[in-house]
């Protein structure tokens, strides 16, 4: 397996060379590339004629990490993608694709390094600002019940809970991290939000945003928000399954306009 040394953590990732645009793939919270093309959230998997990288954040997946939550914050994940971008892109943008923490990682690196990117299929946007004390509440909670044993209890609790519309029919999956990592991971996306609105509002590149109703840790209030503060950014909202399936249409298009 392929592994990119980055410091406290090993990367796995996958590269495919059809020439092309270059384009970077992140995944969400306690997933990873094997994960999302489960949850039919690998929207990389019908491109043709581009460079496409994807990764395993770390801790995620077949990526290694440490148990230090500051490891797992959107700004450090954010670090590993720009050392990534410039071990295989080293002089030219490329389009960004990701949910939720894949989401806020691309923001957090764009705000720091806006010219890597030429443009953004951003995905299920997570809670941010105003509504992220709550959800980070909710992590920290998690972290503690994992730590007491209480695994179970969170995957049976996620199994039994309602699913968006658009998510339903979705298999069963439990979280691709180890569980000595999964505390850390969760404490990290506690300390974590999406960049301030001023600095989201300087990002000028062609973003597509796509959301889902029915989703509290990924409220299409914070998508509607990334819209008004982007310049060039415009919104889809997914009501059904059939709407996410044309997902990777939208990005295969977003990148041949973009481009």
């Amino acid at each position: 397996m392929h592994r990119f040394v980055v410091p406290g953590a090993e990367l796995a990732w996958a590269f495919s060379d059809e020439s092309g645009h270059a384009v970077v793939q992140l995944h969400g919270l306690t997933s990873s590339r094997s994960r999302d093309r489960v949850l039919d959230l690998d929207l990389g998997r019908g491109l043709s004629d581009t460079r496409l990288l994807r990764y395993d954040a770390r801790g995620h997946g077949h990526s290694t990490g440490r148990a230090v939550p500051e490891d797992y914050t959107w700004p450090s994940l954010a670090d590993d993608l720009l050392r990534l971008l410039d071990h295989w892109f080293p002089d030219e943008p490329v389009h960004g694709v990701g949910p939720s923490m894949g989401t806020g990682t691309l923001l957090h690196a764009a705000v720091r390094e806006p010219e890597r990117f030429s443009g953004f299929t951003l995905l299920l946007p997570p809670t941010a600002w105003a509504t992220r004390t709550a959800q980070a509440g909710e992590y920290r909670q998690m972290a503690d019940l994992v730590e007491s044993g209480g695994l179970h209890q969170i995957l049976e609790a996620a199994r039994v809970a309602p699913q968006p519309p658009a998510a339903v029919g979705r298999p069963d999956t439990v979280p691709h991290v180890r569980q000595e990592l999964l505390p850390a991971l969760l404490r990290g996306a506690a300390l974590s939000d999406l960049p301030a609105p001023e600095d989201v509002a300087r990002l000028d590149q062609p973003t597509t945003i796509l959301a889902w109703v029915g989703d509290p840790a990924h409220p299409v209030s914070t998508a509607e928000a990334l819209v008004e503060l982007m310049p060039h950014a415009s919104l889809q909202v997914a009501q059904t399954p059939d709407d996410v399936d044309r997902w990777p249409t939208i990005l295969a298009a977003d990148i041949a306009r973009y481009a």
